[in-house]
């Protein structure tokens, strides 16, 4: 029998804690379309016909509550997602939703998708909360058709939208000024300035420094095939630091029936890779990576006639990255220094029809150009260009709404040495419906179906030596049917309760993995696995109003079952994925009175296993846990506002591993002063 990370007792007891406190809650919604006012935490939006599948959102003061360095901290309150986190502040961090890879992910920064064509993965630990203003999750895609054709393309989809300026009354300047101190030496300032430059022009500017040394003690227990202990010592993690500097500028304007906006972002750091834990290794190993981002992207958009809309958006986006394994290089046959550049030019146009008052069309054409520089012997220096053509449409009869759209996809890749990629073409389809059975508007029932596919990686089918030219795309087909109910009550305690629940099922075909060949040092790309995945997402968030302390409790839970079905005579046929949970839970509950604030979470992640194939003993990983707290005052100067929050994450120092052998840090602090002018 497994040994569990916490008895049977100690788990029961939190759980049943938990669920006493939170049997009717949990939480989140969609973004896109006109707030409603209500008490909710979590805003609920009245919906337009066009929005069919709604988000799962978090927004404003809450984010800042929710004991979050970065968007990929942010996201672990999101049901359906897993999110791989390799230690510290240097980390790498991804997310994968509904277990169908992080390369079928698009993640969006202020309207326009983040690119990697080397390896399809985009670090969210990259990115700051300072400057969000919201982070929404769709499943699917966002059900909204007037929108460039690769919000079509994914799986799923995750928008980060930064904050736009916003002044009060005849006020034409605002300033934050923030700093953060934590354990593991953390060193955070930044600031924010916004600048109202006339009645329909404003501008932004905004920067961060990030330094931390990545030194932390952890735990450290290995065990003998028996179950012996094989040992068990306390150790120190090396190799996680950080350097890193952000910036970023916008202007924002408004013209008659529409708007534009012109963004510039650059991220600059110097960061210590951690490596596994294996074989006694405690020290530090010398890896490090030296990054350089850069962009530069613009939208427009107008109503040219009272039933015609076009919107036009283009980016520019440089990417510099260097590895470096040279330090102790007894750890490596060579050393290592290899740097890659990448360069994505973007243009888009969409446009909308309005047919009649429950009818619309839409048509959008995209076209990227990627290429990537490598500092690797006999690489072939690719070059992609991709266009991408999106009908959609929105209708709505009486109670029934439905959303239907085509993507077509065509790839046409050049390369300076070796074999080149064939040219691709594929559409995909998809389709949502949701249905009010009720006269009320409170209870709505909706499903959707979507087939789409990820494109093979640069790295898949280039890499030197292990690459794959004739890689097929990875499919993706997806089943979703659930309901939404959302009711507000003029109740002296009870003030509103929303509840989403969802069940599906996923086939990812053709997956692309790495198999060995005949030579055992040298692997290479292939499309061989077939996994297949029944899950069930529930939320629910609720408002209690109790002598003035205002009660904000939410849960999100997770049910996966997430199988390899690749071929039959494998004995891992049907097993589990790595780094799948069963379960996995969240729980928020956040206080209100006067001034301050009050926010606990607790977060629960189930048995799993690692990226060995077989579901077997010596493949098991525990089940982790952590609890989080944070208190916030906030003080009032002369219409000036100051704020200060101590928070403390991983209350009962738990020992765990997100990923295996990548020790998480243990307790730690935070203190957060910001001050706004």
């Amino acid at each position: 029998m497994v040994k569990k990370l916490l008895t049977a007792s100690q788990f029961q007891k939190s759980v049943i804690t938990l669920f006493v406190a939170a049997s009717q809650l949990i939480f989140s919604q969609s973004r896109d379309s006109i707030r409603e006012k209500t008490i909710l935490p979590i805003h609920i939006y009245k919906k337009d016909f066009k929005e069919i599948i709604p988000a799962q959102i978090l927004s404003g003061e809450q984010l800042e509550r929710l004991n979050s360095q970065s968007v990929a901290d942010a996201l672990r309150y999101f049901s359906g997602v897993q999110i791989k986190d390799y230690g510290g502040m240097g980390g790498l961090k991804t997310v994968n939703i509904r277990s169908m890879g992080s390369q079928h992910v698009g993640v969006f920064y202020d309207g326009i998708q983040l690119g990697n064509v080397q390896n399809g993965i985009v670090d969210l630990g990259k990115f700051s909360l300072d400057d969000i203003e919201s982070i929404s999750l769709y499943n699917g895609q966002k059900s909204e058709i007037f929108q460039p054709a690769k919000d079509f393309g994914s799986s799923g989809s995750i928008y980060l939208q930064p904050k736009t300026p916003v002044f009060k009354g005849d006020q034409k300047t605002n300033l934050t000024v923030k700093l953060k101190l934590g354990s593991i030496s953390l060193f955070n300032p930044s600031f924010r300035l916004e600048q109202k430059l006339s009645d329909k022009v404003s501008a932004s500017v905004s920067s961060e420094f990030v330094q931390s040394d990545g030194l932390y003690k952890y735990k450290y227990q290995k065990k003998n095939s028996d179950g012996s202990v094989a040992y068990d010592t306390i150790a120190r993690r090396y190799d996680s630091y950080i350097r890193a500097k952000r910036f970023e500028t916008s202007l924002h304007g408004l013209i008659n029936d529409g708007s534009w906006n012109v963004r510039g972002y650059g991220y600059i750091s110097d960061r210590g890779i951690p490596t596994a834990i294996v074989n006694n290794g405690f020290g530090p190993k010398g890896q490090q990576m030296l990054d350089e981002n850069y962009f530069v992207q613009a939208n427009f958009r107008k109503k040219l006639f009272p039933k015609f809309e076009t919107q036009v958006k283009a980016k520019f986006a440089y990417d510099y990255t260097r590895f470096l394994d040279t330090v102790n290089v007894a750890t490596t046959v060579l050393p290592i220094d290899n740097s890659y550049v990448q360069r994505e030019l973007y243009f888009s146009t969409s446009n909308v029809y309005s047919i009649n008052k429950d009818w619309d069309v839409s048509a959008s054409y995209d076209f990227q150009y990627n290429n990537l520089n490598a500092s690797l012997t006999n690489f072939s220096y690719p070059t992609r260009y991709t266009s991408l053509l999106a009908f959609a449409t929105t209708y709505q009869w009486n109670k029934f709404k439905f959303l239907g759209s085509v993507l077509g996809t065509f790839v046409n890749e050049n390369v300076k040495m070796n074999a080149k990629s064939p040219n691709k073409t594929e559409w995909t389809p998809s389709a949502f419906l949701s249905y009010q059975p009720f006269d009320s508007k409170d209870f709505t029932v909706r499903a959707f179906y979507k087939r789409i596919f990820r494109m093979p990686t640069f790295n898949d089918l280039y890499y030197t030596m292990i690459g794959n030219v004739m890689l097929k795309p990875e499919y993706t087909s997806q089943y979703d049917v659930g309901f939404t109910y959302q009711k507000l009550y003029d109740h002296q305690f009870f003030k509103g309760i929303y509840v989403k629940v969802d069940g599906y099922y996923n086939e990812v075909e053709n997956k692309i993995i790495a198999v060995p060949t005949t030579n055992l040092f040298r692997w290479m790309m292939t499309n061989l696995g077939d996994v297949r995945i029944i899950g069930a997402d529930v939320n629910v968030q609720a408002e209690f109003d109790i002598h003035k302390i205002k009660l904000k409790p939410l849960v999100s839970y997770t049910y996966q079952r997430a199988g390899d079905y690749t071929d039959k005579k494998e004995d891992y046929y049907a097993d589990q994925i790595s780094y799948v949970p069963w379960h996995a839970l969240t729980f928020t509950m956040m206080a209100d009175y006067k001034d301050w604030s009050f926010n606990y979470s607790f977060m629960y992640t189930g048995e799993r296993y690692d990226a060995q194939l077989n579901n077997i003993q010596i493949n098991y990983l525990q089940p982790w846990y952590t609890h989080d707290l944070s208190i916030q005052k906030k003080f009032n100067w002369d219409s000036h506002q100051f704020k200060a929050s101590f928070e403390v994450n991983n209350i009962l120092d738990q020992n765990y591993d997100v990923v295996k052998n990548y020790p998480m840090p243990g307790r730690n602090f935070k203190l957060i002063v910001s001050f706004t002018l």
